[in-house]
């Protein structure tokens, strides 16, 4: 059975990057954790997709990251999914916290799911995720935090989520981006600017991480990168990192419980998504389903209730009003190995790479700092 890497939360994972570059720019009480350098300015950009393991098996393709491999791996939290990383990143609180906790999950009370990338319920993501973001922190202890995107996302429910409370800059392309981010970093004082890159992760989905597509997309990113180091004021800290790994999951490992109608009993609900299933049960009927799963997909899947896996510290701390978001049962796929339903989520049919779930390929992000 592959091995399993649990979150890292409080120690080396994405929720201590925002308060070490804000301790190590002298915010008073907060703790550098991850011993970020005494930059004037930090950029932080998080390239979407970029796994440690990844970046480490393709070393050759992209020599300026891989120059930055000095440094331990951090874990993103569970599940492994854009969404959940990226706003854990920027609230510096956990999965159970911040209550973003999948790609789509339960809106509680309901039989509906939010899918938390696209938005696609009316729900108040000040409600959803109350909590003010890390940028905001750095706000008010005098630090010009600002926000380098993708024009698209600008007050999109995730972008609300996780990086609200300071200025956003939208942008459409690589050039643009450094241009801003250079024009951002003019202003006087000590600033910190978040930036994203999407597209890696684009390439792995579609072409898979193995494939020519996802190699030729990472030798772009890491030349890109490299320019838009070249171009930052020598007082700037660069910090990159991702929000997950990916795997690639063959036609053999695609098991759809579509044809298993026994896994549907007492299941009133199904999200999540491949690689980590969030199961909603008739009351009372979480160890039965449990044990139903097991018994089916044996090792090739972690099958555990929602107590066992708060037990295990998948979410960090969990609080009142996120527990119901989480899955009475929870599915965390091994290996290359993905659980499918053709009836819920057929698209995902299509896709080549994945992630979500607690293998190391998966859980393992890079922290390069470039100072």
């Amino acid at each position: 059975m592959t091995d399993q890497l649990l979150p890292a939360y409080g120690e080396r994972s994405l929720t201590e990057i925002f308060s070490s570059v804000g301790a190590a720019m002298g915010v008073e009480g907060w703790r550098n954790a991850l011993d970020m350098p005494q930059a004037h300015n930090t950029v932080v950009l998080l390239v979407d997709g970029l796994g440690y393991d990844l970046l480490s098996e393709h070393r050759a393709v992209a020599p300026y990251l891989s120059s930055l491999l000095g440094r331990e791996a951090l874990t993103c939290g569970l599940p492994s999914t854009t969404a959940t990383s990226l706003t854990s990143l920027g609230t510096g609180l956990t999965p159970g916290t911040h209550g973003v906790v999948g790609y789509t999950s339960r809106i509680p009370g309901t039989d509906k799911r939010l899918n938390s990338l696209t938005w696609d319920q009316p729900i108040d993501p000040l409600v959803w995720q109350p909590y003010p973001t890390m940028l905001e922190a750095l706000a008010t202890h005098g630090i010009n935090a600002q926000s380098v995107n993708t024009r698209r996302f600008a007050n999109t429910g995730l972008t609300i989520c996780s990086q609200r409370g300071v200025p956003f800059h939208g942008v459409e392309s690589v050039d643009e981006r450094r241009d801003v981010i250079g024009r951002v970093l003019g202003d006087p004082g000590p600033t910190v600017v978040y930036a994203y890159e999407s597209t890696l992760d684009h390439t792995g989905h579609a072409h898979g991480c193995d494939s020519v597509e996802w190699i030729e997309r990472l030798s772009a990113i890491d030349r890109e990168l490299g320019d838009l180091r070249e171009s930052l004021p020598a007082d700037t800290a660069l910090v990159i990192t991702a929000d997950h790994g990916m795997i690639d999951v063959p036609r053999g490992n695609r098991f759809d419980l579509d044809d298993y109608r026994e896994l549907r009993d007492n299941v009133t609900l199904i999200a999540g998504e491949a690689r980590f299933r969030h199961l909603y049960v008739t009351p009372g009927q979480a160890e039965s389903v449990a044990k139903t799963w097991s018994g089916i997909l044996a090792d090739r899947a972690v099958v555990v209730t929602r107590d066992e896996a708060e037990s295990a510290g998948w979410f960090g701390p969990t609080v009142e009003t996120v527990r119901p978001r989480l899955g009475d049962v929870m599915v965390a796929a091994l290996d290359d190995f993905a659980v499918f339903t053709r009836e819920d989520f057929p698209l995902e049919m299509q896709m080549a790479g994945f992630h979500g779930s607690l293998t190391p390929v998966e859980m393992r992000v890079p922290l390069l700092v470039d100072f």
